[in-house]
């Protein structure tokens, strides 16, 4: 379905902006820990400058 003019106009203030799509974002980066935290799966995250594998019982949730 092609997008009206009007849709496009706020797509590029929302891209302009940011905000949106940062929130968007740590928001679904939340969401992917819990999942792995829920499921028992680890992480893999780099630290130190090494891939580090991170157990579902040591990973740490923010608020959002």
């Amino acid at each position: 379905m092609p997008m009206s003019t009007k849709n496009c106009k706020n797509i590029d203030k929302i891209f302009a902006d940011g905000r949106l799509i940062d929130r968007a974002i740590r928001l679904a980066a939340r969401e992917a820990l819990l999942q792995h935290k829920r499921a028992g799966l680890p992480i893999v995250v780099y630290q130190n400058g090494k891939t580090v594998l991170v157990p579902a019982r040591k990973i740490k949730v923010g608020r959002h």
